[in-house]
């Protein structure tokens, strides 16, 4: 039964209790008409029957505010091909693009279309490459499932310039078949936000050093700045007695301070959390929505693209990048990092 019938049965039973009560004020208080509207209602009856009490006389909707087909078309498939964007990333990317529309708009759109949360545009993706022919792994299934992570750093960490503190921590992606389990070495500077992330099939002191000696430091030497600190959890990976622990041992050898989160804290390294969230959600509950991964390297070699992305052409709201992109930001403040390197270069008065 649509509402335009609905509303013709209840007309028809103000009428018939009026008459049946043979009481026109009773009947509209317990059906909630007023006379006016009971005299109205009776006129059309009278006049044309039940086809009179249709609401002909309502406005249609007026669609004067409505954005065009094409636009609307193109927010569509922005949540189809980036399900992670929230309505503001959205309506900042298609800005780029010459087409102008608020948060607001896009979530109206979003709401018409049933795709205002994550989860539902997600969803959505999963069909659109179900009737593609493309089968999806229980792997992949899962993750539609898989919460998202919600830890957030208590309180702002201290950091002065590029270099001055980096945060590492180590991410489970999940398992692959075939393969066993995928661990993530992620590594993001506090300052500019630019981050490394490298793929392990294991969780090891070793692995948690081989990713700074592999793409790390060789960045800082190329910036001709150092990284100074590094902030960690407490995990095996990280913390260990000297000179037996690779890791220590690593970072001794390198001349980078360690600093390690409070204990039973680990979401004090919150920088790296909401990382590996935004990971999670931009990166690997997409791909593997779209792809079969038998190995670690084409993985990697996708993951390395959406690194590039994330630090190159990503806008970023962090503390001081201000809407930059973090490599941006960290270009924008190497002064900052080499101007402290001669003021400590230089002899005290």
């Amino acid at each position: 039964m649509n509402q335009e019938t609905k509303l013709i049965k209840t007309k028809l039973g103000l009428l018939n209790l009026a008459e049946h009560l043979n009481n026109v004020t009773q009947a509209c208080k317990l059906m909630g008409y007023s006379r006016d509207s009971f005299y109205r209602i009776k006129e059309l009856y009278d006049t044309g029957g039940e086809e009179a009490l249709r609401e002909v006389n309502r406005r249609k909707p007026h669609h004067r505010n409505r954005v065009d087909p094409h636009i609307e078309d193109a927010i569509i498939q922005m949540a189809i091909d980036y399900p992670a964007y929230g309505q503001m990333r959205v309506s900042n990317e298609l800005r780029k693009r010459g087409i102008f529309i608020s948060p607001a708009g896009i979530r109206v759109i979003w709401k018409r279309n049933d795709l205002e949360i994550f989860d539902k545009r997600l969803k959505a993706l999963e069909v659109k490459i179900a009737q593609e022919g493309l089968i999806l792994t229980e792997a992949q299934l899962m993750a539609l499932e898989r919460k998202k992570e919600r830890n957030e750093a208590h309180g702002e960490i201290e950091t002065e310039h590029p270099g001055y503190l980096g945060a590492q921590d180590t991410y489970y992606v999940g398992t692959i078949k075939g393969v066993g389990r995928i661990y993530q070495q992620t590594f993001i500077d506090t300052y500019s936000r630019v981050a490394f992330a490298k793929l392990y099939d294991s969780k090891t002191a070793m692995t948690a050093a081989d990713v700074l000696n592999d793409t790390v430091l060789p960045f800082f030497e190329q910036q001709q700045i150092p990284l100074l600190r590094i902030l960690t959890d407490r995990g095996s990976e990280f913390k260990g007695a000297l000179p037996d622990h690779p890791y220590e041992l690593y970072l001794q050898i390198e001349g980078i301070d360690h600093s390690k989160t409070q204990v039973r804290r680990p979401q004090s390294n919150g920088i790296c959390e909401r990382l590996h969230r935004t990971m999670q959600e931009e990166f690997y509950a997409v791909v593997f929505r779209k792809k079969l991964y038998d190995n670690l390297q084409p993985l990697q070699k996708d993951l390395d693209e959406w690194i590039n992305y994330y630090n190159n052409d990503r806008p970023h709201s962090g503390r001081y990048c201000y809407g930059k992109t973090p490599m941006q930001t960290f270009i924008e403040s190497l002064p900052l990092a080499k101007q402290k390197l001669l003021d400590e270069a230089q002899p005290a008065a």
